[in-house]
């Protein structure tokens, strides 16, 4: 052997060991090796994990999704062929093949062979580890097996995981919280409440969280990667002028089924069709009356040092170019609410100075006010309301109204951990009549801390429930005391109670005699905030029984709490051009909660 023959040969030997344990990826009529093959529907079998975990398996099937690129799955979906299917429904024909290593290029409708290793990863039954794939034409596509919501039970989609799937009808946008982050869609049959904003705690709303539960499937992007960029929904991509709300619906809905942390997703194989069935609206609804009240959770307004500077603070903006952001969102909605007294939770707790948050806050309300307009803010003779890092504070419109006497503030007998409620007495101007406006801030449903009686019940109110009860009960005994001096029946008590409609806080105030002005208006099905997909009031307006007799209307301002969190003030995960295409100077998203707003003709 020459030396030029005796090189080629080493070099083919070295390549030789160099292909050992590397995937083999061909092309050809029939599977490689010519062995057993395995159907999907025995891999899957009955259960929610495949009875051949760990065993290498060969399978022949057609591509029913492919997402193979680093960007998205790094993987395809295959099903049977409809001739090749069993006839068990409790079996699903479709499997994922995970292969991000330079895989075969495959497309919708190829009849493909894959040997691989079968695994379940968070719940889905998979193929790794791929040693073959083999591309053997076209195909006609399985059918689309037809599904819909509610779910008989959580386990219903399981026979068809991996598969095609459509959904016939007509689904509702129920929560957009994931879209800028994961491009995730959560769609129900209808739109979702909190247990207990329709259901008295205990068996009933645990039966409500449990219909909820079968109710709801997510639609995916066919991708991993966090923060995408576009975000795909809705199509050409969302922007700070062309959202996604909850309450938009969805139709023509099909694609693949899969599962991940515990909940199924659709990955889709054709673009669906967005319904915007849910707008936004340029004001609040109107509700009559000579006077405006309002209640707004800022969602942790905090303005730094006051001068610039101080970035970032315990909560809220972590720079000024996000306080700006946030500013400039807050101030337009809250003169948008066109109010006479406006209470607000979730401020800063830093006195009533020119470096105060809420002086900041009012400031920029005034700036952007109409001419005629101006806004002052209530003052207390403290430099914090309370020990915590926010407060409650109220801001009224100097041209129509006059506070009466001095603000006051509760403290003692107030639970541990709620924020002070403050009260104060205004007048209207014009004629005469008073009436006193009390806001609030109730303990947070978070577990943190919980114990006891504060613990989570397992009844639906969440934890703290006995602590946000003991604060109603507080606060009727301090309004009872006429705290501001007024001796005027006309109470208002508005605020962030963090107790849906049927919680206990809710209905000892209402027991008190207290009239929800929310609940006499509209249909009764009104929200103020959207937790994991449920709508529900976490923020009320109760009048005194006098009072609501001189009530006109009262409406939530849904601005917020319906968008994507991805179109709020953040800059965190935007890419250079969505720090731009998301943000815009409105009221939409400018905090998490919605406002409301009630009209009176005082007496």
């Amino acid at each position: 052997m020459n030396n030029k023959l005796l090189i080629l040969a080493v070099i083919a030997a070295a390549v030789a060991l160099l292909l050992v344990g590397i995937p083999q990826r061909t092309t050809g009529p029939s599977c490689p090796g010519g062995g057993e093959i395995t159907p999907i529907h025995t891999i899957q079998g009955a259960g929610a994990r495949s009875p051949l975990v760990g065993k290498t398996v060969t399978v022949s099937a057609v591509v029913v999704g492919d997402f193979q690129r680093k960007d998205h799955l790094n993987g395809f979906f295959l099903q049977e062929e409809d001739q090749d299917a069993d006839s068990d429904p409790a079996t699903s024909e479709g499997i994922f093949v995970y292969d991000p290593s330079d895989p075969v290029d495959v497309r919708l409708g190829d009849r493909v062979c894959v040997t691989g290793t079968v695994a379940e990863y968070k719940g889905l039954t998979e193929l790794k580890d791929v040693t073959s794939v083999t591309v053997r034409g076209r195909a006609s596509l399985p059918h689309a097996a037809r599904v819909s919501l509610p779910m008989p039970d959580e386990d219903a989609f399981e026979p068809v995981e991996g598969m095609r799937v459509f959904f016939p009808q007509r689904l509702t946008v129920t929560d957009v919280y994931n879209l800028g982050r994961y491009g995730e869609v959560t769609l129900s049959s209808h739109r979702l409440f909190a247990p207990t904003e329709i259901a008295a705690p205990g068996t009933d709303a645990l039966a409500v969280a449990h219909a909820n539960a079968l109710d709801r499937i997510v639609l995916d992007d066919g991708s991993s990667t966090k923060n995408p960029d576009p975000i795909p929904y809705p199509p050409p991509g969302l922007s700070a002028t062309d959202t996604l709300r909850s309450g938009d619906a969805i139709q023509g809905v099909q694609g693949v089924i899969t599962y991940s942390y515990g909940s199924y997703l659709i990955e889709p194989i054709t673009p669906p069709e967005f319904l915007f069935l849910n707008p936004r609206t340029t004001a609040p609804a109107p509700v009559g009356g000579t006077l405006r009240a309002a209640s707004f959770n800022v969602e942790n307004y905090f303005n730094g040092d006051g001068c610039g500077g101080g970035f970032p603070t315990a909560r809220g903006a972590v720079n000024l170019r996000e306080f700006e952001r946030q500013q400039d969102k807050l101030v337009k909605a809250l003169v948008g609410l066109h109010a006479d007294v406006i209470g607000l939770a979730e401020i800063e707790n830093d006195g009533f100075g020119p470096g105060s948050a809420i002086h900041d806050l009012v400031a920029g309300m005034n700036a952007a006010a109409p001419i005629g307009t101006s806004y002052d803010y209530v003052r207390l003779p403290v430099d914090q309301v309370g020990t915590d890092l926010i407060t409650c504070a109220i801001v009224y419109r100097t041209q129509t109204v006059a506070p009466v006497g001095e603000a006051r503030f509760m403290l003692a007998g107030l639970p541990e951990m709620n924020r002070p409620p403050v009260a104060q007495t205004f007048m209207q101007k014009g004629t005469g009549a008073e009436f006193t406006v009390v806001m609030n801030h109730f303990k947070s449903k978070s577990s943190r801390g919980a114990y006891g009686d504060d613990a989570d019940q397992g009844d639906g109110q969440g934890a703290w429930n006995h602590n946000r009860t003991e604060a109603a009960k507080a606060l009727l005994n301090w309004i009872a005391t006429d705290p501001t001096g007024s001796g005027d029946p006309d109470v208002l008590i508005i605020g962030d109670l963090n107790a849906y409609t049927r919680e206990d806080p809710t209905t000892t105030i209402l027991s008190a005699g207290y009239v929800d002005l929310l609940s006499h208006s509209g249909d009764g099905l009104n929200y103020t905030y959207v937790y994991k997909g449920e709508a529900g009031c976490l923020d009320r307006a109760l009048a005194s029984t006098s009072l609501a007799r001189q009530a006109t209307g009262a409406a939530v301002w849904h601005i917020d709490a319906d968008e994507p969190p991805a179109l709020g003030y953040g800059t965190a995960y935007k890419s250079a051009d969505q720090l731009v295409s998301l943000y815009r100077n409105d009221p939409y998203r400018s905090s998490d909660h919605d406002p409301i707003v009630i009209g009176f003709d005082l007496k």
